[in-house]
């Protein structure tokens, strides 16, 4: 199959040429806004031929053209611009001047970009900016998120199928930075966006599936890149106070302003005693310092610092019997002494240098320092019925990491073909100290170690793509190429998990594997308001390198059939189209399909491997967006996804809590006089919980609302509700072999942790 994709790549781009349609000249200019500052990344679309660039840092700009042409230039925020070209225009330098507007549907104009429907969902972002940081994914369609642990652990993710855990098959950055850790004491993937401050958010970037050569592991179901804002235009200081004890409170301060370079330092702190019957005691803070240098003509860099720490009590996935018999309310717990403690510290550089008008370079590099511990009982009394089964899970972790990335644009000399190419080097190094799995007690009392080492993994990669238009159509071709070194030092030398006569868990050994990854995407955009596409492609995830360094030793003895995967590949197509009808609305459709080979994942809370067999799911998503007037905007996306098991027989080839239903979706009120607020909906329907469907997770539909009103110039007062209704859901479910104290035999039923009910924040806010 990857021969086959590969020689499509050589077809299509070998096989399509483009007649000359009259003779060819260049527009060059500068974009700026009224204060004649420069505009970057402003698109500028030739209307009458297809072709498209986008303004540098420095607001230039340079494309084909021909007399009569119509030239659109548009951006978030700013009004559309339109030029007709005609004599004087041809190889002259000319500058736009946008004005400031609203953000509205209008301004989004479709071209030939692989993830155009990422820069429509930035309309949703601008319009309603997120309030929590539990709402930052909620932003990509077909993306939903649980937490259970009241905001303590990263939040449980599903997209296209798949139950992510905490990042197995989603990939996230933030501005650069990877936040999935790999070999994660709690779960292959963990990614805790909680260091990310959501008033510094400035757009989402995402795509679903694994068609973009730059993204790497855990890039299997999509990928979701968080940019932070590079200046502020105001300092800002926040006060939420609210229901359950709730304090929050942000502060962003500009601290340098100049003419090509600004500095600003944001902080949050979050405070809580939770829903739960015993309190959370909850507290999170969050630093973040940025200084941003543009010289407005070839370079920009960004060096940014942050600090992130939290700790928590947590009540836990309580059984749903305990509830039924009223031995604990729906905000009880079995074992309140859960919680955890985490921390992270990072530092980051990104570097942009114009090396000439058609050619640049990107450089990145990062380091990060991570400690986290986590005391967790999912089981209760089943394995200790005297001390119960509460787990610790811990690490230390240094990551560093590098990436270039060249991109280059082609002068062909013809107004209906365009060619760039893109191509990046890079590394990611793991050092991940003290690693551990052991049974204790009330959070004091080391009971048994059942797992401790020491982990490092080194992930190298380099990755090249293509794009090349011609006429309507466009063929992105891409490939990656990924090095892995697993390695695992054990610290329990000589613990037999089976007896004396078994293997140990694991070994001290390292295992180096490989893998190529190539992609394409074929664009068909006969107009600026249709845009027709098909892609397939290869990508990966990784496996936990306690697992690949020692299967046997895991107790895979008797599994030697099985075919091992270290990095387990995925196989995946969409067919869609996005759709602007009027200026104002906007309608995205797509059918696609995901294979993915066997794998065997570590599994942190329990210390074993699972083999999960081959799996393959198809789906359907829908949404639509509509800038129903200048204030009042409406979204919503419906996504459908059959999972199943390949090699299981018909009725035992459910794959647990993969959703096969979901809707988000809402009103957006902007600049209604000095009102602006929203009202959002999420749905989940009811998913098996288990292999044969006979253990249900519940579905729920909740439904939160916010209300803001600004009054003397700079000052804000605002109202949020969530569950508005105070419907009772279950927010996390889990099909759950469980005992409770007095308990002879086990049961296995959903253990869940209960939705938020309703409850009200009230905030004020002042720019300054």
């Amino acid at each position: 199959m990857k021969k086959l994709l590969c020689l499509f790549f050589l077809i299509a781009i070998g096989s399509l040429s483009a007649k000359d349609r009259k003779e060819v000249h260049h527009l060059n200019g500068r974009i700026v806004d009224e204060s004649s500052t420069p505009i970057e990344n402003v698109g500028v679309y030739n209307k009458t031929t297809g072709s498209y660039s986008y303004s540098d840092i420095s607001g230039g700009f340079k494309l084909e053209i021909s007399v009569d042409d119509i030239v659109n230039f548009h951006i978030l925020g700013f009004e559309t611009k339109e030029i007709i070209i005609t004599d004087k225009e041809l190889d002259q330098d000319i500058e736009i001047v946008l004005k400031e507007a609203a953000v509205s549907l209008d301004q989004v104009v479709l071209v030939s970009k692989i993830n155009a429907l990422s820069k429509i969902v930035d309309v949703d972002i601008k319009t309603n900016p997120v309030k929590s940081s539990q709402e930052i994914l909620r932003k990509v369609p077909g993306l939903i998120i649980g937490q259970h642990a009241g905001g303590g652990k990263a939040e449980q993710i599903f997209l296209r199928g798949f139950d992510v855990d905490h990042g197995t098959d989603v990939a996230i950055n933030v501005d650069g930075l990877p936040v999935n850790l790999p070999s994660h004491a709690h779960g292959q993937g963990y990614a805790d966006l909680h260091f990310l401050i959501p008033e510094t958010i400035e757009n989402v970037d995402f795509g679903k599936g694994l068609y973009y050569a730059d993204k790497g592991n855990f890039n299997t179901a999509g990928y979701v890149d968080l940019n932070i804002k590079d200046r502020i235009d105001k300092s800002l200081i926040s006060v939420e106070v609210g229901q359950f004890n709730s304090l929050r409170a942000v502060g962003l301060l500009k601290v340098a302003e100049g003419e090509f370079s600004s500095a600003y330092i944001a902080s949050e702190i979050s405070l809580t005693d939770g829903v739960f019957d015993a309190s959370q005691n909850f507290n999170r803070i969050n630093l973040l310092g940025r200084y941003n240098y543009n010289n407005r003509k070839d370079e920009e860099l960004t060096l940014s610092i942050s600090h992130f720490q939290s700790r928590w009590d947590a009540s836990g996935q309580i059984p749903q019997r305990a509830v039924d018999q009223g031995i604990i309310g729906r905000f009880g717990a079995i074992d309140s002494t859960e919680g955890g403690i985490t921390s992270r510290s990072n530092i980051w550089l990104k570097h942009f240098k114009q090396l000439n008008e058609n050619s640049s370079v990107k450089t990145k590099a990062f380091l990060s320092v991570y400690d986290f511990e986590l005391y967790s009982n999912f089981t209760f009394f089943l394995r200790n019925p005297v001390d119960g089964d509460q787990i610790r899970q811990s690490e230390s972790r240094t990551i560093i990491g590098a990436e270039t990335v060249y991109s280059t644009n082609f002068d062909l000399q013809n107004n209906n073909a365009q060619l760039s190419f893109q191509g990046g080097i890079g590394f990611r190094y793991d050092d991940v100290n003290d690693v551990e799995l052991s049974f204790t007690r009330n959070r004091r009392e080391l009971l048994e170690r059942r797992a401790f080492g020491d982990v490092d993994e080194v992930n190298g990669y380099a990755f090249a793509s293509a794009t090349y238009k011609v006429n309507n159509w466009s063929f992105v071709p891409g490939v990656r190429l990924d090095y892995f070194r697993f390695g695992y030092d054990n610290f329990i030398s000589g613990f037999r998990p089976d007896g004396p006569d078994q293997p140990n868990r694991f070994d001290n050994r390292q295992v180096d594997d490989v893998i190529v990854s190539p992609k394409l995407n074929v664009l068909y955009t006969p107009s600026n308001n249709l845009q027709l596409y098909a892609k397939a492609g290869f990508g990966f995830h990784s496996n936990d390198s306690r697992v690949v360094t020692n299967p046997q030793g895991l107790g895979l003895a008797n599994n030697n059939d099985q075919n091992l995967e270290t990095l387990p590949s995925a196989f995946g197509a969409d067919l869609g189209t996005i759709f602007k009808p009027t200026d104002r609305l906007v309608i995205n459709a797509a059918i696609w399909g995901l294979g993915l080979e066997q794998e065997f994942v570590y599994v942190g809370d329990e210390a074993v491997v699972e083999p999960s067999g081959r799996s393959r799911r198809y789906g359907a998503d829908f949404g639509v967006r509509y800038q129903i007037t200048d204030w009042l905007f409406a979204n919503a996306d419906i996504n459908y996804t059959l999972a199943r098991s390949i090699d299981e027989p018909d009725g035992q080839d459910f794959i647990p809590l993969a959703p096969d239903l979901t809707s988000a979706g809402g009103l957006t009120v902007k600049n209604l006089g000095k009102f602006s607020g929203g009202i959002n909906y999420r749905y989940l329907d009811d998913r098996p919980a288990n292999e044969d469907d006979s253990i249900v997770a519940e579905g729920y539909f909740v439904t939160d609302f916010n209300l803001n009103y600004n009054f003397a110039k700079n000052w804000n007062i605002g109202l949020v509700i969530e569950n508005l209704f105070d419907v009772e859901w279950n927010e996390t479910q889990f099909a759950t072999e469980t005992r409770l104290f007095d308990e002879a035999e086990p049961v296995e039923e959903i253990t869940f942790t209960p939705g938020t009910p309703f409850q009200a924040r009230f905030k004020l806010s002042v720019n300054f």
